[in-house]
């Protein structure tokens, strides 16, 4: 488990120090939870125009949940694991850029599960009405980067987040599935 955590480490350092200060308010305003709102009310959108009224307002309701499982479980997670994220180690100050400076704890990424967990969900539910509601998942790939580039996730913390999310967004579409039925 130490040369897991000494490579994770070594990994968030070099992807960390590929950060450009031309991209810094770029990076800060994609890692911010609210910019993301209007993607939010585009996917309740496209749910009341590509489905029925019943099951458009399912849908909405089961992103809702599927976002609030996310977090608490990733509430949860950080406060039994307690690792302390990159930008309060303080064997790292001074090697890495840090644009953000939350307080609580590192593992697993909140903003990885949440954003895969949704988009799953989202996909997998408008996959049949257009072929270009893949392209969403440029928004959990730039959203989870992002908390590299602001000094706040090990890259661990960032795939295990998606991995859960992933999961999550899976099974609540197959809750979603079988409610819908």
């Amino acid at each position: 488990m130490e040369q897991l955590a000494q490579w994770d480490t070594e990994l968030f350092v070099w992807l960390n120090g590929l950060g450009v200060e031309g991209l810094d308010g770029f990076w800060l305003t994609v890692t911010h939870i609210t910019n993301w709102i209007p993607l939010y009310v585009l996917f309740f959108i496209l749910f009341l125009k590509a489905l029925s009224q019943k099951q458009a307002l399912i849908s909405i309701l089961f992103t809702i949940f599927s976002l609030f499982i996310a977090l608490g479980l990733t509430a949860v997670v950080k406060n039994t694991v307690e690792r302390l994220r990159p930008n309060n180690t303080s064997g790292l100050q001074g090697l890495i850029r840090v644009l953000d400076t939350p307080l609580d704890y590192s593992f697993w990424s909140g903003h990885a599960a949440v954003s895969f967990a949704i988009t799953i969900f989202v996909v997998f539910v408008l996959r049949s009405w257009s072929k270009w509601i893949y392209l969403i998942f440029i928004w959990p790939l730039l959203f989870t980067l992002s908390r590299v580039f602001v000094g706040v996730h090990y890259p661990i913390d960032l795939i295990v987040g998606a991995i859960v999310g992933i999961g999550i967004g899976f099974g609540f579409y197959k809750l979603y599935s079988k409610f819908i039925q």
